[in-house]
């Protein structure tokens, strides 16, 4: 899964570039756009119930869903590539060592995240991978703190405070550590610290097709290994085409909540968009909870309790950040801003 993997920032609104239009203040609402908020709300949905799509193919181990998820995701990028004649960005990009090297490390990161949030929801762990995506709003609040020197409001301390205790009262009470949850948080959390890195060089299509191409080997490597040993799902008797086929979709599974993502978040703001994400891991609980009745003990209760209420002081003090501190505009463009793109 992949939800957006930046959570929205404390900083001020960096000061206009020589020649840009002035930046008007606007009223909180004024930012919101109906089609907007249909795009993010879509998106983080769709991230939401993958799990169902993932439990219907629990026939295939983990690796070789996410070697699917990789070659087919890289072919209907490239299919998007050619159908936007969009061939110069993506040749800009891998000509630029900088951007390469960082999107790579990108990949590899996304991989080890769609790896691990596979495993949890084919081994009945959905609440475990729920609570990582809870979780990391707020490890990526405390690297933005750690590594780019971002000062934390009070209302953030208490948060990564309160999840700390939340992580640390499930280890105690269940006797090992939430490491689906934790991989999960953290792994997103360093994929969005990369992204921010380069995010105004890249779109978000452009990313994906070369964080997707730059796996691609080692996927098409162990997919090609299983098939040479007959041991690829879609080689059972009782499998055949149809788990191909829905193997085939991961392509399109994984970029259109992306696309979505890219398009919503260009006309609403970014804060609204950070609250948005909590859609995805909240639908993720539900299913884990109604839908596969997997069992969660008293001890991952507390935990979640905990987490909750981080969570809660979190969007408490964004939405009062949001609604007493808009944020400017540029005049002339009626809420058009542009926020960096993300892959789930």
């Amino acid at each position: 899964m992949t939800s957006s993997p930046t959570a929205p920032s404390s900083d001020p609104e960096p000061a206009s570039a020589p020649g840009a239009p002035a930046a008007v203040r606007e009223p909180a609402s004024a930012g919101l756009d109906g089609a907007g908020m249909a795009l993010v709300i879509g998106c983080y949905t769709l991230w939401g119930v993958f799990p169902l799509y993932f439990h219907l193919l629990s026939a295939a181990g983990s690796v070789e869903i996410i070697g699917h998820r990789i070659v087919w995701t890289l072919g209907t990028c490239l299919a998007l590539i050619a159908a936007r004649r969009r061939w110069a960005s993506l040749a800009r990009v891998c000509r630029t060592p900088r951007l390469l090297g960082a999107l790579t490390v990108c990949g590899l990161l996304v991989s080890v995240n769609w790896l691990v949030y596979v495993y949890g929801v084919n081994t009945a762990r959905t609440a475990d991978a729920a609570l990582g995506y809870f979780i990391n709003p707020l490890v990526t609040v405390a690297l933005a703190s750690l590594v780019l020197h971002e000062r934390l409001r009070p209302a953030h301390r208490v948060s990564i405070a309160l999840a700390g205790a939340g992580v640390a009262l499930l280890v105690v009470l269940q006797g090992s550590l939430p490491w689906i949850s934790l991989a999960l948080a953290f792994s997103f959390a360093l994929y969005g610290l990369v992204k921010k890195r380069i995010g105004p060089d890249v779109d978000a299509l452009t990313g994906l097709t070369v964080e997707s191409a730059v796996v691609a080997p080692i996927a098409l490597a162990h997919l090609s290994y299983l098939a040479w040993q007959g041991q690829s799902v879609w080689q059972a008797p009782d499998q055949g085409w149809r788990i191909m086929v829905l193997l085939v979709v991961a392509g399109p599974v994984t970029a259109v909540p992306l696309l979505l993502f890219a398009a919503g978040t260009r006309r609403v703001p970014l804060s609204v968009v950070g609250m948005s994400q909590y859609i995805a891991p909240i639908t993720q609980f539900l299913l884990a909870w109604a839908i596969f009745h997997e069992q969660i003990p008293p001890a991952r209760w507390a935990a979640m309790v905990l987490v909750w209420a981080a969570v809660a002081v979190f969007i408490g003090d964004t939405v009062h950040q949001f609604l007493h501190h808009p944020r400017p505009r540029p005049a002339g463009r009626s809420g058009s801003r542009i926020a960096p793109g993300a892959d789930q």
